[in-house]
């Protein structure tokens, strides 16, 4: 089912708000991290990009379909982190192995929180190779 254009258009002005309030800490920060919406309304760091192998933030966020992101067997714990945040408000700590651009993966810790913006409710990510 199609979103309404004009929410479409709300949630990416929601997401570039959010996005610019955040940008002292997405621009400084030494991990990389995103902000989750929806599928397709997402905004990450360059940090966070180029260990994916994207050259963009904007690439990245360009892929729409959560399968071609993440490795089956992280599928799980990322859905279950997310609705913990969404549904009780709760922040996670889990391993999440990506998939890259390239077609390899990457093994990375990442913590999970709900945040609220203009009425609504976002997951931010903070994601760390592992090592």
């Amino acid at each position: 089912m199609s979103r309404p254009k004009q929410s479409e258009a709300h949630h990416e002005e929601l997401i570039e708000a959010f996005r610019n309030q955040l940008k002292p800490v997405f621009e400084s920060s030494e991990q990389g991290m995103y902000l989750y919406l929806d599928d397709a309304h997402k905004v990450c760091n360059e940090r966070y990009a180029s260990l994916l192998g994207y050259g963009t933030p904007g690439e990245w966020a360009r892929v729409t379909e959560f399968t071609n992101l993440v490795a089956e067997k992280s599928t799980d714990a990322l859905v279950t982190a997310y609705q913990r945040a969404m549904e009780r408000k709760i922040g996670s700590t889990i391993t999440v192995t990506w998939k890259k651009k390239s077609g390899g993966t990457v093994d990375t810790n990442v913590i999970v929180v709900p945040v609220a913006y203009n009425g609504h409710l976002f997951a931010l990510h903070f994601v760390s190779p592992k090592v």
